[in-house]
């Protein structure tokens, strides 16, 4: 597994330092946990601001809501 070595403050170091409390078995565990939380959040929040751009884009096409709503019109109920 590749290793990087980074520096932290003295309360990240302290924090990190307390893995064990925290349910992790070493400092790289938690690491990478937090960096994986964090990716996730990165990856939501592009997948909110795509939807939003999405909702305005259809909000704003008169056309493109009648080719929805032709498509769905044959949608089981």
């Amino acid at each position: 597994m590749p290793q990087t070595k980074i520096n932290l403050t003295q309360p990240l170091a302290e924090f990190l330092a307390q893995h064990k409390k925290y349910g992790f078995k070493n400092k790289g565990e938690m690491v990478r946990t937090a960096l994986l939380r964090y990716q996730h959040e990165i990856e939501q929040q592009r997948l909110r601001e795509s939807a939003a751009l999405y909702a305005e884009i259809y909000d704003n096409d008169p056309d493109l809501q009648a080719l929805t709503d032709q498509a769905t019109e044959e949608w089981p109920q």
